[in-house]
């Protein structure tokens, strides 16, 4: 099987609840895009109209590999529409807010499945039932763990147990899969020459490489100080993904707490594992459980998901109050409760037919919608599990 060969295999469209309004503050815009992620896109345009990065606001961040249509507003009133080969970016209105993860419902999936044998489509069409009837985890995906080193960790994780030093270090050296390969080659040198800040800072090449270095160059050990130079929403995301790698953690022992068959799928920050089919009492307790983000005041559902929460802490060394950040504090970790399981909504699967880009394979396009928050992909991954299973 084969996903994302083309940016058309996987269509992604927001579904918001947008207050829009004839005049207001915030100009709002449908983005369409594909060959881009979010963040990198709107940097661009916030430069190409010569504006801060900070008056753009979203509500979710969209694949790269992916054609995607979502909601920008920017607080500024002039008209930014901008059209370009692999986007478009089109003024439809105003609100009075800025976009938000609060006004979004979900998101509708388009996706086609390539280079399947006749058995891959039979096994694909029993599962799309069997997801039908008992959902699928509702875990965060490969794509939220980008900034975790596969050698060192998460630079959360490292902030929480008071390792500034370990933290900062992998803020500036980890090498995530899409970066250029001078970026990558340039972090190298700096993991390689760490603590000789003139050395580093006489490769630094962006504004907070440049900021940090040159800070350290003068006070050494200032890494807390230099911890406080990352912008918050840039803090928020490295938060999240930890968080993100929490839940996911609970989830797996939640599943194998409860004595469940699972197929394990692999991942960069643990595998992912899958049921196939639950009885009516697992069914109702899954379908009834949302388990809470990683925070100092988390509200958890029952005693099992709490003292199952209790142990992976332990195994990291890290307490609950550790969250309460006392020394860096432009970002903080808030708990909010997420659903075990999910199901997809008004979900299709079309008959197959022959895949014009694999001569003698079939292709399956499928169709649904999935609250905010839940990944496309691991639908995608629940129903190609391995055969054995």
């Amino acid at each position: 099987m084969k996903l994302k060969v083309t940016p058309e295999d996987f269509v992604v469209r927001e579904l918001a609840r947008l207050p829009v309004k004839r005049k207001g503050p915030y100009r709002l815009y449908l983005l369409e895009k594909k060959n881009w992620n979010t963040i990198d896109l709107l940097i661009r345009l916030a430069k190409l109209h010569g504006l801060p990065y900070r008056l753009f606001s979203y509500g979710g961040l969209k694949d790269r590999h992916a054609h995607t249509f979502q909601y920008v507003t920017v607080k500024h009133g002039a008209d930014l529409t901008t059209e370009d080969k692999n986007f478009s970016f089109r003024s439809i209105g105003y609100m009075d807010r800025p976009m938000g993860p609060d006004l979004l419902e979900g998101n509708e999936f388009a996706i086609t499945l390539r280079a399947l044998g006749a058995g891959e489509v039979a096994m694909i069409c029993r599962r799309v039932d069997e997801v039908r009837g008992f959902g699928f985890p509702n875990y965060f995906d490969d794509q939220r763990f980008g900034s975790m080193d596969r050698d060192l960790g998460f630079m959360a994780e490292r902030l929480l147990k008071g390792h500034y030093n370990g933290s900062l270090q992998i803020y500036l050296t980890g090498i995530y899969p899409e970066e250029k390969k001078e970026a990558k080659e340039r972090k190298r040198f700096f993991r390689a020459h760490w603590g000789d800040w003139a050395a580093c800072l006489s490769r630094a090449k962006t504004t907070m490489e440049q900021k940090i270095f040159s800070l350290l160059a003068q006070k050494p050990k200032a890494y807390v100080e230099a911890l406080r130079l990352i912008p918050g929403e840039e803090l928020s995301l490295l938060f999240s993904a930890y968080q993100s790698f929490l839940f996911n953690e609970l989830l797996r022992r939640v599943l194998q707490d409860l004595g469940l068959e699972l197929a394990a799928v692999p991942g960069v920050a643990g595998p992912y594992l899958f049921y196939r089919r639950l009885e009516r009492r697992e069914l109702d307790y899954l379908k009834s459980l949302a388990l809470p983000l990683a925070a100092s005041r988390m509200a958890f559902p029952d005693a099992r998901s709490e003292q199952l929460f209790a142990a992976i802490l332990e195994e990291r060394g890290i307490k609950r109050s550790d969250f309460n950040l006392r020394k860096v504090r432009q970002a903080f970790f808030k708990s909010i409760p997420r659903q075990a399981i999910v199901f997809p909504q008004d979900f299709s699967l079309e008959p197959a037919e022959p895949d014009e880009l694999y001569p003698g394979r079939q292709k399956l396009r499928l169709s649904f919608k999935l609250p905010r928050g839940s990944y496309g992909t691991m639908l995608i991954k629940r129903l190609t599990i391995p055969q054995a299973t």
